[in-house]
């Protein structure tokens, strides 16, 4: 389809971050495949117009229009032609939050209120993309992703996520970390519910992510047995080895008695003969769950 369409419309063009700049007086459209679409308007008559939406759906695309930093972080990310060194340290942060919860402006300003500086934002779409921390651009003193969450939850009502990456130091191949660090975000929300998590966290859901789905089942099977459906019994292990095998503190998060947890845990081991409540074992159960929940995504 898209190619049928730039034949009509030479103009055609397809929205991602790798445009420079918004044009101005274009009419946007979505396709069945959720792609943003835009068609100068110097170039559709009503006919036109009213032949395209019975097909795809008008958009109004409010996504802000690049600053001239942005501009430049684009394009580092895609140019091969910059020297490998930067001066200064810097790490992408993605974050996403709900469709049509929030304006991209808003976001944006609500974004500069808690840096020190305007922060760079390269957007994915109108609900997710990333922020670009560097030496002079970073949260002010103190103030945590976590509190931003908060913060963005009390004072706007939206439920926004972030992923935190590594520092890096170069500018070398980074079109494909810049790729690698989106998929490996990407990841990451697929498995986990918590609002703000970092690379490190993700690793463990990459790598069940790359498991063959015969695979994933056997080791669910093989390691959670008859638990391997009962939802009640997988969050509360679930919640304890998040908690790092504190029984304390996964009862106060399960809201349960101590002696209910640590019946629950007990029975576990009882069935399955894996203590969780030893870090080896508790490290294979978790590759387990993960298994679990990842066959819940495909």
């Amino acid at each position: 389809m898209h190619k049928m369409l730039k034949k009509f419309f030479p103009s055609f063009l397809i929205y991602d971050e790798n445009i420079a700049e918004i044009p101005d007086n274009y009419q946007w459209f979505v396709t069945d495949a959720n792609d943003i679409i835009g068609i100068a308007k110097s170039e559709l008559s009503t006919k036109d117009t009213a032949m395209l939406t019975t097909f795809l759906t008008a958009y109004q695309l409010t996504i802000p229009k690049p600053t001239d930093l942005e501009k430049l972080w684009k394009n580092r990310i895609h140019s091969n032609s910059l020297p490998e060194l930067s001066n200064e340290k810097f790490r992408f942060i993605y974050f996403s939050f709900p469709k049509n919860q929030m304006e991209p402006n808003i976001f944006k300003t609500a974004m500069y209120e808690f840096f020190s500086n305007p922060v760079p934002i390269l957007w994915e779409n109108e609900h997710e993309g990333i922020l670009i921390e560097q030496q002079g651009i970073q949260l002010e003193d103190s103030l945590t992703y976590d509190q931003v969450v908060d913060t963005l939850m009390s004072d706007l009502y939206v439920k926004a996520k972030f992923f935190i990456g590594a520092y890096l130091c170069s500018f070398k191949d980074l079109a494909n970390q810049y790729s690698a660090f989106m998929q490996l975000a990407r990841i990451s929300a697929s498995y986990s519910d918590n609002p703000v998590s970092t690379y490190v966290d993700a690793i463990p859901f990459q790598l069940v992510d790359q498991i063959s789905l015969e695979q994933r089942n056997q080791i669910s099977s093989l390691i959670l047995k008859e638990f391997q459906n009962d939802e009640e019994m997988l969050q509360t292990i679930r919640t304890f080895i998040q908690c790092n095998l504190n029984i304390s503190l996964t009862a106060k998060k399960l809201y349960m008695h101590r002696n209910s947890l640590q019946y629950r845990i007990d029975k576990f081991f009882e069935k399955t003969g894996i203590d969780v409540r030893q870090f080896n074992q508790a490290l294979t159960v978790y590759v387990a769950l993960l298994a679990t929940m990842h066959k819940e995504h495909v």
